[in-house]
Formats: structure tokens, sequence, C-alpha cells
């Protein structure tokens, strides 16, 4: 048969030429069954209904270890997480509310989640699917298995099976099947490209590392601070392990030990690239927020968090931290609110919502909010600080002393109500008191470890001790604090305005160089740090002729801006500096205008000593205008001084009778009537 010849145009065929057609057809009908089938397969694919939707959330449940070695114990688990948790489809239900549910079923949150529990989370969290795992060993093989299965129905919703060649190759196989169970799950071929780092480059290539890294997130789980030897042993096995330094920053950055965490959130940084698409955002911008201060690049990372991951809390809650220092607090609080609105189980988010309502001198409504979390049995030290804020605001004697019982029964976090008890001692003038409850603090924070709280709390006391005229005892407290905390910015930024309030220029000035020299990008150091020291060293050099407002003019608002320098959202020393040297300079509707600035945002100061000096500063500022002025404007600017004077005199009217900046204020009084 002459090639490409039509069978249908033989007469009469041959015998060969027949066998060769039955032969064909026995082919053919298979072939096109089998075509069929790719095809219906393939428009099923393009076509179906997505298995999960991107407002569903999935448990995951603990691993099934079925080979006798504790390696994979909480290790699969934690691999499987951060491979779903780099997708921006598949929603993993977070820690925080896996263990308020435990909570409302009568569990411990350390509870083994066993496919029937992880079942009945599920349905209790309105949850679409969980997903349980297994591995078994074959031999020096590995098989893993991957099911996701429907809470309501119990229908397998997609799996996956996949042998490892080996112990070192079961991280990339539990990558494989991660990845193909998210497309299986509905998610996107390009999306599950695009968010596909291998966990070996995600997290660490070691069995051994990830396992110390696994249970330290379970200790972290359980709180306190159980989980910071794993971390480091994390790094020990691999010290490219970047999510570990992160880890390990993040729990001296909870103990408030600012020093050790930005050395290990600059070593994350530094292998930011050994980590997933998600982490890798979380790293840049926490080193931006923290190590080098840049607030408007961490604000830009963040926001590419939130926009790739748009239902991660994570994202939220930081890019509002930044807001707040930044001070634009009702941007933080729409963040802070969306937040908790993605995860209502995490103390934190309470914490932050409140604070933003504080900052607005909302007081009754941020109660509420901190009421609310301990309804929900969230509880840590962070909340009673500020419920005792609150109680501070509202005058409230009775539950300031119940939050400071709190405080006296916990070892690890007394220090920190000592602290608050010696700021609202010295906000009414029993700096004796105020000086008793400080040494008790830095001796608590001692005792716990925290060196760095300790400097806080005697740089705190220099401060004030310098503004109520007692520069003996400020020099000594600011030395004192350097000496426990040499490296941190904030001590440093402290101890230069203490030095420069008593008229130790040399040494403050020496300070400022240094901040200048090791923080050239910090925000708040640049903008609101050196500016208020430069302009104190400026008052007590009576260099008056340079303007206060060009030396003391931060942008609007991060004026306001929350700090680290103390435990309320901030004292306002820029502004309280800026009155003080308006007054120097003669310019009393200016300084006025200063110190009503920190009495209307009571809710940043707190206890804070500004806030009971600025009554002195805004009296002080009014009997200038009624000598400058002439008229009714003397007479009103009169009037009010007698009424600033006496607010103050009322405040500090059982003070301690030694303070020089009491004294002062009672003979001012007296001649000025």
């Amino acid at each position: 048969m002459a090639a490409g010849a039509r069978l249908d145009t033989v007469e009469e065929p041959s015998i060969i030429s027949t066998v060769i057609k039955r032969n064909f057809l026995k082919i053919a009908v298979p072939l096109a069954l089998i075509a069929g089938m790719i095809a219906a397969t393939r428009y099923y694919g393009s076509h179906k209904t997505r298995t999960l939707t991107e407002r569903d959330t999935v448990v995951l449940a603990d691993f099934a270890n079925n080979t006798g070695d504790t390696v994979f114990d909480e290790t699969l688990k934690t691999a499987l997480n951060v491979s779903l948790r780099q997708s921006p489809f598949v929603n993993v239900l977070s820690d925080n509310r896996i263990a308020a549910l435990l909570q409302l079923m009568s569990r411990s949150t350390e509870t083994k989640l066993t496919p029937d529990v992880a079942r009945d989370l599920c349905q209790r969290a309105g949850s679409k699917a969980y997903v349980a795992g297994s591995i078994s060993s074959l031999g020096s093989q590995y098989v893993l298995a991957l099911k996701a299965v429907d809470c309501e129905g119990g229908e397998t919703l997609a799996q996956e099976q996949i042998t490892a060649a080996s112990k070192e190759k079961v991280l990339r196989s539990m990558s494989d099947a991660a990845s193909k169970l998210r497309r299986e799950l509905g998610e996107g071929l390009s999306s599950v490209k695009k968010y596909d780092v291998p966990l070996a480059q995600a997290t660490t290539s070691s069995l051994d590392a990830l396992r110390a890294y696994s249970l330290g997130d379970r200790a972290a789980r359980n709180k306190g601070n159980a989980a910071l030897p794993y971390y480091q042993r994390a790094i020990e096995i691999d010290p490219n392990f970047a999510m570990a330094y992160e880890a390990v920053g993040a729990s001296y950055f909870d103990l408030n030990e600012l020093e050790r965490a930005n050395e290990y959130f600059n070593k994350a940084f530094e292998l930011r690239e050994h980590s997933s698409l998600r982490e890798r955002l979380h790293i840049t911008a926490f080193y931006y927020a923290s190590v080098t201060g840049e607030l408007s690049k961490a604000a830009q990372i963040y926001q590419q968090e939130v926009e790739n991951y748009p239902r991660e809390p994570a994202g939220y809650f930081d890019l509002g931290i930044i807001y707040d220092e930044q001070g634009e607090y009702r941007d933080a609080l729409e963040v802070h609110r969306h937040n908790l609105q993605l995860d209502p189980e995490d103390v934190s988010t309470y914490e932050t919502v409140g604070n933003d309502i504080l900052a607005m001198q909302e007081f009754e409504e941020a109660g509420k909010t901190f009421q609310q979390a301990l309804e929900k049995k969230l509880d840590d030290y962070i909340l009673h600080q500020q419920l005792y804020a609150v109680a501070f605001l509202k005058s409230d004697s009775v539950g300031m002393v119940e939050q400071l019982h709190w405080f006296a029964h916990r070892n690890s976090y007394q220090h920190f109500g000592l602290s608050m008890a010696s700021d609202s001692a010295a906000y009414a003038g029993h700096i004796s008191k105020a000086r008793q409850l400080t040494k008790q603090a830095v001796e608590s924070a001692t005792n716990a470890d925290s060196s760095e709280d300790a400097a806080l709390w005697l740089e705190d006391a220099a401060i004030r001790e310098a503004a109520f005229g007692n520069f003996t005892e400020a020099r000594q407290k600011a030395s004192e604090g350097l000496k426990l905390a040499r490296k941190n910015r904030i001590i440093i930024s402290e101890a230069a305005l203490a030095f420069a309030m008593t008229g130790d220029v040399r040494r403050s000035e020496s300070l400022v160089q240094e901040l200048g020299s090791h923080f050239p990008l910090d925000t708040q150091i640049q903008l609101l740090w050196m500016p208020t020291i430069r302009a104190e060293v400026a008052i007590h050099r009576e260099n008056l002729s340079v303007n206060p407002n060009v030396l003391l003019q931060p942008p609007d608002p991060i004026e306001f801006g929350e700090t680290l320098s103390a435990q309320n959202i901030s004292c306002l020393y820029p502004t309280y500096v800026r009155g003080d040297a308006f007054l120097r300079g003669r310019q009393g509707s200016a300084a006025a205008a200063e110190f009503q600035k920190i009495l209307d945002h009571s809710g940043i100061v707190w206890n804070c000593w500004t806030g009971a000096l600025a009554h002195l500063g805004l009296a002080r500022a009014n009997a200038l205008q009624a000598i400058t002025s002439r008229g009714e404007d003397a007479y009103s600017a009169h009037v009010r001084a007698v009424a600033a004077y006496k607010d103050f005199l009322a405040l500090w009217k059982d003070a301690d009778s030694d303070i020089p900046i009491f004294k002062q204020a009672k003979a001012e009084y007296a001649k000025f009537q």
C-alpha cells in the first residue's frame, strides 16, 4: 500500500491488510478512551469548584510518627506548617486560636491533635478542613502521607503520598507533597510556584535543628521563657537557620532585652535569603523597625507583607505598631482593629487596640477593650500595666492597688509593678517613696536577669530627679544605668537627656555624638531624642538666641509617637523641653501651648512626671504673659496662672518639702498672688 493511501479505497483487501486493520482497532480504541479520559480530567481540573475558598481556614493535626525515631516528633508538623503558610490561599488556623478553643473544650493546650480531636476543634472553629499527616519507614526509605479532610462530612478533600529515598531527603519530599496538596486544595498553579520555597531553604536542612526549633515553638505556645534554650540549640546545630535567629531575637525582645534582641535580628537579616517570602518580609521589616530604626522602611515592608498575605494577623499587628511609633494612632487603630477580627484570641491585639484608644483620650472605651481580653481569659503583664494606667487616669486608687497586687505575686514581672508605683509616687511629689520603689524595681529586675529593664528604671528616675532639681541624684542614677546597658539606644538617650538637664553638658554632648554615629538612620533618635537633648544643652548654656522652635520642631505627629523609654506610651519629653525653652526665652504664649499639649494627651503620658509638672509649666507661662501683656489680656493671663498654680499645689499638697522645684513653685505663687 502506498504511503498515505486510504484503506476504504481498496476493494479487495489482502490477508495482511486485514490483520493490520484489526490490530489498529485494538490499539486505537483504548487510546481513544484514554485520550478522552485525559481530556475530561483536564476539563474537570480547569472547571471544578475550588475545594477551599479564600475565606476558609484549616486546622493542622499532629503528625503520626510511625517510625519510632523521635527526630520526627513535632518536626514534621512544623515543616508542614511552614510549607502551607507560604501560601496566601491556604489559611492555617493560628496557635492562639487553637489554644483558646482547647480551653473551651476543657482540654490542656498541650493536648495532642489526633484526627478526632482536630476534627472536633475544626468544627468548633468553623474551619473547612483539617490536614493530617503521617510518616512510616520502609527499610531505608520513608513514606509520607498528607490528607485534608472535610470537618463536617468527613470526606477526603485532597491527599498526597510520597516516598523519601532516605532520612536526609524527608524535608525535600515534604516540600513536594505540601505543594501538590496546596494545588489539590484549589490554589492556582501560578500562586503555588510563586510562593514555594523548598523547606531546606525556608527553614533548615537539618532535621535536628528543625526539631529543636519545633520544641521551642511548643514551649512558646505554653507561655513563659522556656522556648529560648530550644531556639538557641537550633542555631548551634545550624548556624544558617534564619528563622531560629529571628525567634531568639523575638524572645529577648519580649523580655525587653533590646540589645540582645537586636544582635539576633541583625543576624537573621543577614541570612534572610534562607527563608520563605513570608518570613523574609517579616525578618526584613523587623530589622528596619528594631535594629536600624527606619520606621518608614519598616512600614513599607509590612505593607508588602499585608498585601501578599492579607489574612495573616502578624503583618497587621506589626504595621500598627509602626504607626504607633510614628504617632499615627488613628491609622494604627484601624489596622489593629482589623487584626483583632483576624485573631481575636491573642491578648496583644486587645492591648494594641486599647492603647490606641487611650492615646485618643477615650479612657472608658479603652478599659472595656482590656476587660474583653480578661473575659476571654487572655492575660499577660502588659495588659495589667494598661489596666493600671486606666485606673490612674480615672483616679481609681482601688483599681491601681489591685493591679500592683497582680505584679507583686509574679517574680518575673514584679519590677514592672514597682516601677509604675514609683512613677505614681513621683507624680504626686513623693520623691523619697519613689526612690525607694525604684531601688526595689532595679533589684527585682536584676534578680530576674533583666539588666536592661533595671537600667531603664534608673534612667527614668534620673530624668525626673533632674526635672525636680535634684542634680546630684540624677547624675548618679544616669551613670548607674549606663553601666548596666551601655549599648542600648534608649538608655544612652535618656542618660544624655538627664545629664543635659543637670547642666553636665560635656557628658551629654559626648553621648549625643555617640547616638548620631551609631544610630544614623533611627527615626526617633534623629527626630525626637537628639533634638530634645540638644535643646536642653542650649538651655543650660543659655544660648537662647537660638529659636527653640527651630531646635525642637519634630515632624508632626511623630512628636507623640510611642517610645520604649517608659512603661507609658510616651512622656512627651520633646514637648516638655520645648515648653521650658520657650519659658526661658520669655515666649509665654508659645510655652503655654506646649504644656497644654501634655495635659491634653494624658492618655499618652499616663503617670509620667511631665504630666504633673505641666501644670506648673502652664502656671509659669501664664504668669509670664500676665507680666508682659496689658489690660484685659494681662488680667486673663493672671487668672489662668493662679488657677494653674492651684492645680499644681493641690496635686502636690503633701509632697516632700525638700524638692527644689516644689520650693520654687510655692515661692512663685506666694509672690504672684
